[in-house]
């Protein structure tokens, strides 16, 4: 029995025997730095956001600066097309998906994770439930089915963001379905059942915690970006925020009308804060994906 025991300590986790950053490749390290600042600038804008620590009033308008470019007067990326700051719209525009997005990441989590262990070990019927359920989800367009949603009931923003997260969770099932698969046939899952340990217990510890936590991270930082654009892209379309609501989106639908005019900036600002945010979590997902499961080395 204490040999088992020490069998289960040993391999209860793929990486206790790995310092998986220490073998990380450079360009791993950057994608995880990039991104993790990324990230921290987000939360730190949300935080301003919501504090009301801003540059100027989001509403107040200033009609002699209409479009003017970055660096003018006390305006530091310059204003829209009615004259309001667009560095405080900008951190303001956090907030339409910051929220939203984060109580998406956790249904689609807690769900995803939820079903993948019920298909996985329980298996039998629960496994072809979850199987029919994720492939009858993936061949519908995600985007499809929210305009689909909006165009039903017209909901808010985070009505819209729980339906992603509840159309996210089944390909997350499915990965936490293959890694309990092959977690079954480890010796510690064994050594763990001999001590009488209670499934409870080797799911939630042995099983998410120390062996699908890295996965689940991962899955974390790309919905947190799927999140962003499905927010932006709904928010330009005229479904998601409205004005004087500011989001990235409508900025962007709104500084797109003067284009013709030569008036890029308005519409290239968002743009800009749009892409490397979803960048930034990309690289952050992705370059977890390559330290933790060891794809590239250095």
């Amino acid at each position: 029995m204490p040999n088992a025991y020490v069998q289960t300590v040993d391999e209860v986790s793929e990486y206790s025997q790995l310092s998986a950053w220490r073998s990380a490749g450079g360009i791993d390290r950057l994608y995880v730095g990039y991104g993790a600042t990324v990230a921290a600038i987000v939360v730190l804008s949300y935080i301003l956001g919501a504090l009301k620590w801003l540059p100027h009033d989001p509403e107040a308008m200033d009609l002699g600066a209409m479009m003017a470019g970055p660096f003018t007067g006390s305006y530091l990326l310059g204003t829209d097309f009615l004259g309001r700051d667009l560095a405080t719209r900008l951190i303001l525009g956090i907030q339409a998906y910051f929220l939203p997005g984060l109580a998406a990441i956790a249904i689609a989590l807690v769900l995803g994770s939820g079903l993948g262990v019920a298909a996985g070990y329980r298996g039998g019927r629960a496994d072809a439930a979850v199987t029919y359920l994720a492939g009858l989800i993936d061949a519908l367009p995600r985007l499809v089915l929210m305009l689909l949603v909006i165009a039903a009931f017209k909901p808010q923003i985070y009505t819209i963001m729980i339906v992603f997260g509840i159309t996210t969770a089944p390909a997350i099932a499915t990965m936490v379905r293959g890694k309990v698969l092959m977690l079954k046939s480890r010796n510690f899952i064994e050594s763990a059942v001999a001590l009488g340990l209670s499934p409870r217990t080797i799911i939630l510890k042995h099983i998410l915690w120390y062996n699908c936590r890295a996965l689940l991270l991962i899955q974390a930082t790309i919905g947190m970006a799927e999140a962003v654009l499905l927010e932006t892209s709904l928010s330009y379309l005229g479904f998601g925020v409205q004005e004087p609501t500011p989001s990235w989106g409508n900025m962007i639908q709104a500084g797109a009308n003067y284009l013709l005019q030569g008036n890029f900036w308005s519409s290239t600002a968002p743009a800009l804060a749009i892409l490397a945010t979803v960048l930034g979590f990309h690289l952050l997902g992705d370059g977890l994906n390559n330290i933790f499961e060891g794809k590239r080395q250095r």
